[in-house]
This record gives structure tokens, sequence and C-alpha cells, in this order.
């Protein structure tokens, strides 16, 4: 079975959310985006829906969690490499994005954490599968 996963995030500024992850490296899917939403593309199979807030509303009828004063959910990306880590995670902070903490470094497994603009959190790590076992 293929599966594909699509994170919904309400955002308050959609043009800064998808600034945002361009300075990543993230390319956005335009048959998905307009002034709604954008799909952020982080792989063939990993997307991100950036949902203006009035328009996330129209999905749930439950309130949308403040995420720069709680956290509902952590958004984790597994790189191919450390440096990638570091990388990606140093871009984040440099386009604004907010600390989180100090690097975790397992040996087997290496990881850093930052905020998006609008305080979601997100991981990225590499993990060496074979050292893991």
């Amino acid at each position: 079975m293929s599966v594909k996963i699509f994170v919904n995030l309400p955002v308050t500024d959609l043009a800064k959310s998808i600034e945002f992850f361009a300075a990543l490296g993230f390319a956005h899917n335009p048959q998905f985006t307009d002034e709604n939403a954008s799909c952020v593309v982080f792989s063939d199979t990993v997307y991100a829906m950036l949902v203006t807030e009035p328009y996330f509303k129209t999905f749930t009828t439950k309130k949308i969690a403040d995420a720069a004063a709680t956290t509902e959910v952590i958004v984790s990306l597994a790189l191919d490499s450390r440096e990638r880590v570091d990388e990606l995670a140093d871009k984040a902070l440099a386009a604004g994005g907010g600390f989180v903490k100090e690097p975790e470094d397992h040996g087997f497994m290496y990881g850093r954490s930052f905020e998006d603009l609008d305080g979601h959190v997100w991981n990225v790590f590499w993990m060496d599968e074979s050292a893991a076992q």
C-alpha cells in the first residue's frame, strides 16, 4: 500500500509562511496553492498544507490551537545526514524561525528542533538505522 501524508497547519500570514519554507529550500506545488493555502513539498510522499486560519476553520468545529503558546504536534523530518540536519535548522533560524532547544546527539541519531513563523514545532533528525539496531 502506498501512503502520502499531508499535514495541514494553520498560518496567520500565508505569504510569509511560503517565503519561510522556500528559504529552507522546499518547493511549493502551484497546483495546490491559492489565496487560502499552499502545498509545501518535502518529498514525493510528504507534504504540508499551509492553510490561512479563516480557511482552516472551515475544516473543523474545534478552536484552533495557538501554536505559539501550546504544542499540539511536533512534525519530524528524517534527513540523510547530520550535515543536512544542521543546514536545515540553521536556515530555519536565519529565516525567522524560533529556537526550541539544543541539538541532541545520541551517536547513532542526531537531531535539532525549531519553530516556524506560527510556532509549529519541527524536529529534523538523522539516524544511522544499522547502528540503532
